[in-house]
């Protein structure tokens, strides 16, 4: 049984937009939970970058997906390889109307719309050292945690008296 619980969302949310990063943010994080990984977005990482999708299943196995809206996005974004660094397998999402030959053949690549994923090819996998593993899974935790707490308790702040 999961402790997760889950939030019914609509396929006819008239709020949904129609093009552009959220629905592939929306796709790529469902098509994930349906292969296992947990997700947070814009997760940043020791580094200083931002990894658009972070995701991590039960065996601690690490991917990272960068979002491209479009193709001036992709060719203006020169910092994705330095993502490698900290995942087991990197992916790029992109939408239907993407070029997809333009994305490195050494790269995952998903099409994404607001409804799911496919993944069109799976990315090489390098695996992480432990040590940065655990690094990354401990940061993840604690950012979900800090995330969901803030959701659960807006008004709260670090500097509000403790009891």
């Amino acid at each position: 049984m999961s402790d997760d619980i889950a939030v019914p969302v609509s396929d006819s949310d008239p709020g949904l937009p129609a093009g552009g990063a959220p629905p592939i943010f929306r796709g790529v994080r469902r098509a994930l939970a349906l292969r296992g990984y947990a997700t947070l977005t814009e997760f940043r990482l020791a580094s200083g970058r931002r990894a658009d999708v972070l995701a991590i299943d039960e065996a601690g196995s690490i991917l990272i997906v960068e979002v491209k809206s479009g193709v001036p996005d992709f060719r203006s974004d020169q910092k994705w390889q330095e993502y490698r660094d900290w995942c087991d397998a990197f992916y790029f999402a992109v939408d239907d109307g993407f070029p997809t030959e333009l994305i490195p053949d050494d790269c995952g690549l998903m099409v994404a719309d607001a409804y799911g994923a496919e993944v069109l090819r799976e990315a090489p996998v390098a695996k992480l050292a432990a040590a940065r593993r655990k690094t990354l899974l401990l940061r993840a935790a604690m950012t979900g945690a800090g995330r969901l707490h803030r959701i659960e308790d807006p008004m709260f702040t670090q500097a509000s008296p403790t009891v």
